[in-house]
């Protein structure tokens, strides 16, 4: 893998606004989107990081099957009505249509799971049509790992009469979320399917009829949210969660991957595996170079990273649910940047990487996307 540097293209925002990255640029930091520079993979690179990810994707199945079956939801954290939640939809078996891994891809080429966030991730409008777009003007011929957008149609068109006449999709007031469910819309909608936007705010429920329903009234059956499970099964509608009959995308049984207490418990039963780091609930089980992460942290808060010649700790909510201790990775340093990928999985099948990257050694919400080549 090689970072190099190349020329923006000179209307480049108005052509990534026009597509719906709104997001491009950030106040703190500068740009979001960067086209001032690419990666390049090798195809052995792409096959190795997509047979990672397929195994990887394997084993965390496994291991929530392991945690339902054992019923191991006291080392998650996760409470009865959770629990409860996690195996009707684990039996029921909703669609599941995306997740993201991040994981690090050193100097030793082995990619190795960093975590798995399966339930809400973000950055997929970047992956799958910005850095295409950029690379067909850009390199013409040229091929990218990148077909997140091919495979989230035909996912949505093979759940269609499971799905329903119409898919609710929900997210926070928030630029990026906004743009992530925009996306998925527009997919789904080109998969045949009538949708319907809102804001989580805006959900309601109809006692009457036993039914979520939106501002029109109309029941919400199929019903995608932006929306984190650990902060639903804590809302003010939780207590009637187990009694809605809409079918949830994400799934429910997603939160115990989402959860990084799935990362000891991965190690525990994959001990050794080549593209997993070892991690437990103490530091001096992963030895002196650790990364510190809250259970259910997002965006790079509240991390601490201990290692040769580094030792910070990043600022944030999450310090109130746990962590675990996670074994240093080298990301790898390319002029000066340390890349991040972001493996993406579609109804369950590797589809693609992202690639976020920061001169610092935490991948926070700021952390610049950057596209890349396949030669």
């Amino acid at each position: 893998m090689k970072r190099w540097r190349c020329e923006e293209r000179p209307d480049w925002r108005a052509r990534v606004e026009a597509q719906g990255l709104v997001f491009h640029t950030v106040k703190e930091t500068g740009v979001y989107w960067g086209e001032g520079a690419y990666y390049e993979f090798t195809a052995n690179e792409v096959r190795a990081i997509e047979a990672a990810t397929a195994e990887l994707h394997a084993m965390c199945v496994a291991a929530a099957r392991h945690v339902i079956e054992r019923r191991r939801y006291a080392d998650l954290g996760i409470g009865p009505l959770a629990a409860g939640l996690v195996e009707r939809s684990w039996a029921e078996q909703p669609p599941s249509i995306y997740g993201r891994m991040d994981l690090a891809f050193g100097p030793d080429g082995v990619p190795k799971l960093l975590e798995y966030n399966a339930d809400t991730p973000t950055s997929l409008l970047e992956a799958a049509v910005i850095q295409w777009t950029w690379l067909d003007e850009m390199f013409p011929g040229a091929e990218q790992a990148s077909a997140m957008h091919e495979k989230l149609i035909a996912a949505w068109r093979a759940h269609a009469a499971r799905l329903g006449p119409i898919v609710h999709f929900a997210s926070v007031e928030d630029v990026e979320d906004e743009m992530t469910v925009g996306y998925l819309r527009d997919t789904a909608q080109q998969a045949g399917l009538e949708t319907v936007g809102m804001i989580m705010e805006d959900v309601g429920w109809d006692a009457s009829r036993g039914v979520l329903v939106d501002l029109q009234d109309r029941p919400i059956t199929s019903f995608f949210k932006l929306y984190p499970w650990e902060g639903l099964v804590m809302d003010e509608l939780a207590p009637l969660l187990p009694e809605i009959p809409s079918l949830w995308i994400e799934p429910a049984w997603k939160m115990i991957l989402s959860n990084k207490h799935i990362l000891p418990i991965l190690w525990e039963l994959f001990p050794g595996h080549p593209n997993l780091l070892a991690t437990a609930y103490e530091q001096g089980a992963v030895g002196a170079a650790y990364v510190k992460k809250p259970v259910l942290g997002r965006e790079g808060a509240n991390v601490t990273v201990c290692a040769p010649g580094v030792e910070l700790t990043t600022p944030g909510p999450y310090d109130d649910r746990g962590y675990v201790y996670q074994a240093y990775a080298e990301l790898g340093e390319h002029d000066g940047m340390r890349p991040v990928i972001g493996a993406w999985l579609i109804a369950g099948e590797p589809a693609g990487i992202g690639i976020r990257e920061t001169a610092g050694y935490v991948t926070s919400n700021t952390a610049r996307f950057v596209p890349h080549v396949v030669r």
